[in-house]
């Protein structure tokens, strides 16, 4: 028996801000609440955003990237995350159009890339404030800009008034694009944030309820009937389970998951279990040391620099780690891990705290200066993800900067998306390694 595809959409707007996660929640959280198997798929580099689409349908969130991934890694994930659902839909990031400058060998990360590559169609979620008939305008221009990206529908959002809402709807309907529903301008829907976006879901207080509240609000504002019936499957050829990323580093993984470990993509991990190996989870905050058979240990992405003095003080992670770091075990930390991994982090209020020492880099979120942007990086030594000159794909988002570097060896080269070389980043010790990279997948 076959199983189901569900059919998919996109929501994308003109810009950020304009209430694409606020709408993709509510969806997804009032398609459950009518019994829907719902799924959802996040565009681009995002850590944050789909836990929340998680925490709102029940199922995994998988990141599809047009930059950074392969297209057969592309395909195999929008068939993994439509498999056995009802309905997907698949949050864009930034504006619809939105990547970088040069096009690479698979796309330049924009969602449209996306939408043109599985035909999934787009309902585009319009701000409202400041004008009335002009969103029209922009709208035709969306909808014409690439004759291989369908828009099909509209979403309103911070509408003041039944006029106001005419006003623009009346303009948009003389395009025959229809418009599915107005999100009146109405405050306490808005889930908070933090300096990389919204707070995490598992932080996140009466978040079920918080859900269930934006979920009934958006059914009585949204035609949902109409909006489902405008998706379409996209069932690609696609042989058994999508390819690894990345190799993984090791059989039994010792993987660092808690409020200040948890940027993990879904697709690494599915396909290092995909390859035979074992996840072990422990919680650095809650003081608790790796698995002592593990032999690679993997400190991913995310807060440590609010948790800096808990982290200091936890005796039996820091023994842990040193010991499996005798032991030779393979030892990665991406971003706030490679932070923990060093000498010393200093947080925001200028207060140093002593990390673990097994990277001689010293850190700070003293001063904070955005660092964003895809990269292409080349190791440059043999490690537990490949031999040296093996080359990957992923992003920096962070606000950290380094103090001092230490005597440790870089990890890797970088270039930038546009081709700039950023030179020697990370650092490697022996079985350590560490970077402000997160990996999305290797090349070639």
């Amino acid at each position: 028996m076959t199983e189901r595809v569900a059919p998919g959409l996109i929501i994308a707007s003109p810009a950020s801000g304009s209430g694409k996660t606020t709408l993709t929640l509510g969806l997804l959280a009032a398609f459950r609440a009518r019994g829907l198997d719902v799924r959802a798929a996040k565009s681009g580099p995002d850590y944050i955003d789909p836990a929340f689409h998680a925490a709102a349908c029940g199922h995994p969130s998988l990141n599809l990237d047009s930059w950074a991934m392969e297209p057969a890694l592309v395909d195999g994930l929008a068939a993994q995350a439509a498999n056995g659902g009802e309905l997907l839909i698949c949050e864009a990031l930034m504006g619809l159009f939105d990547g970088v400058a040069r096009v690479g060998a698979w796309g330049n990360g924009a969602t449209a890339d996306l939408a043109a590559r599985t035909g999934w169609p787009v309902v585009l979620v319009m701000d409202g404030r400041g004008a009335s008939q002009s969103v029209a305008a922009v709208v035709k221009g969306f909808a014409t800009y690439r004759d291989d990206v369908r828009l099909v529908g509209v979403v309103l959002n911070n509408i003041a008034s039944p006029r106001h809402r005419s006003l623009i709807e009346g303009a948009i309907d003389a395009l025959g694009i229809p418009v599915l529903g107005a999100l009146p301008r109405t405050p306490g829907h808005a889930l908070p944030e933090r300096h990389l976006g919204l707070v995490q879901a598992s932080e996140t207080d009466a978040l079920a309820e918080r859900l269930s509240t934006l979920g009934a609000w958006v059914e009585s504002h949204v035609d949902l009937d109409r909006l489902a019936a405008l998706a379409v499957p996209y069932a690609p050829a696609v042989n058994g389970s999508p390819p690894a990323a990345l190799p993984s580093p090791g059989q039994r993984i010792a993987l660092a998951s808690d409020a200040a470990f948890s940027f993990v993509y879904p697709h690494v991990l599915a396909g290092w279990r995909a390859a035979g190996a074992e996840v072990l989870p422990f919680s650095p905050l809650a003081d608790q040391a790796p698995d002592a058979g593990a032999d690679a240990v993997v400190l991913p992405g995310g807060y440590p620099e609010l948790h800096a003095g808990r982290l200091a003080a936890a005796g039996t992670f820091k023994a842990g780690m040193q010991h499996l770091a005798t032991q030779g075990a393979s030892i990665f930390g991406e971003c706030g891990g490679y932070m923990t991994l060093g000498e010393v982090l200093v947080d925001a209020e200028g207060q140093a705290h002593e990390m673990l020492g097994l990277l001689s880099v010293r850190t700070s979120f003293a001063k904070r200066k955005l660092h964003l942007g895809y990269r292409l990086v080349t190791t440059l030594s043999d490690m537990a993800l490949g031999p040296a000159g093996s080359r990957f794909r992923g992003h920096e988002f962070h606000y950290a900067s380094v103090l001092a570097p230490g005597t440790d060896a870089p990890l890797l080269t970088a270039k930038a998306a546009d081709g700039t070389d950023l030179g020697p980043l990370g650092s490697r010790r022996g079985s350590v390694a560490g970077s402000f990279l997160h990996l999305i997948a290797r090349e070639g």
